[in-house]
């Protein structure tokens, strides 16, 4: 089991491994028993081999969505995987990727073609959710990311999330690049951490579009983020209102930041920081996040994770 409470050490460019939990050397997927898997309100079904099918989005509420362009529920063999076998038919996603519901479309076409050009990267070398979108960014068409850009903007964000600040947390390990409760009923510290874990591993798991996550902090965060958010960090940095609206929840071009995963926007933020993340909208967000603390970054995530999208 990784040591969640250790930072990796290096000030301005310290990438918090909590934000980064990686899979150690030893992993391996649980292997499929040819059982039938279901989840809360569907009459879907799949095994655990079909659920982990790179070429077919594992729909288990179809009557959430609209009807999946192509690319979106098969991809294009041999190296364009379906896009909602990785953020879910519905754009959902999960801590280890982007939730793609909702985000403008302009925004959208514009990441692939940073993911294409190199511009976007991550900390974390081999850090495989990001390596599966910049070799795929190399190999989908121009008009298959068109229409995925339109499929996911066009759907409606929706909460599922809660935050519960705490001082103790469960022990957690690693399992498939997100963090999961051990079961053991251990706890731990929680320190200057943002601890975020499926409710229900089983059904994160088989990939439920439906899944829910409990977002743990420390006490005071969301508070304390709120007002961070709202003065700039005290001058340090800009209000995250005056790129992404009154209300946090983006523009046209530009993306919402509430209702999310905390643990992706600290990502976002250390490699905007650190030089991985560029392109046009990481550099106007670079002189934003530079001076953050990671105090700082602990409570603005919590307290965004806290809004309604």
């Amino acid at each position: 089991m990784l040591n969640l409470v250790t930072m990796q050490v290096n000030a301005q460019e310290a990438h918090p491994v909590w934000a980064y939990p990686t899979n150690p050397p030893d992993f391996k997927a649980a292997s499929d028993d040819a059982s039938i898997r279901r989840v809360p309100d569907s009459a879907a079904g799949y095994t655990l081999t079909q659920t982990r099918d790179r070429f077919a989005a594992t729909d288990w509420h179809p009557g959430d969505h609209p009807a999946m362009p192509e690319v979106v529920a098969k991809g294009r063999k041999p190296d364009v995987f379906a896009c909602g076998w990785c953020h879910r038919a519905d754009g959902s996603g999960g801590p280890e990727n982007a939730n793609l519901m909702g985000l403008p479309y302009v925004y959208f076409v514009q990441q692939m073609k940073d993911f294409r050009s190199g511009d976007r990267k991550t900390s974390i070398a081999k850090r495989a959710p990001t390596a599966l979108m910049i070799a795929g960014s190399k190999t989908i068409s121009d008009a298959e990311i068109d229409e995925a850009a339109r499929y996911f903007s066009s759907l409606k964000p929706r909460t599922n999330r809660r935050v519960v600040e705490t001082p103790l947390v469960p022990k957690t390990t690693v399992d498939g690049w997100v963090l999961v409760d051990t079961g053991t009923g251990e706890k731990e510290p929680i320190g200057q951490r943002i601890i975020e874990v499926p409710e229900k591993p089983a059904d994160f798991e088989s990939r439920d579009s439906r899944a829910r996550f409990i977002v743990y902090a420390p006490p005071g965060s969301v508070s304390r983020g709120m007002e961070l958010v709202r003065t700039g960090a005290e001058g340090r940095s800009v209000p995250c209102a005056t790129c992404h609206g009154p209300e946090l929840k983006g523009t046209d071009t530009i993306p919402p930041i509430v209702g999310r995963s905390p643990s992706y926007v600290a990502r976002q933020i250390h490699d905007i920081r650190s030089g991985a993340r560029a392109g046009p909208n990481a550099s106007q967000m670079k002189p934003v996040v530079e001076n953050l603390t990671e105090g700082d970054i602990v409570a603005i995530t919590a307290y965004l994770a806290s809004r309604a999208p």
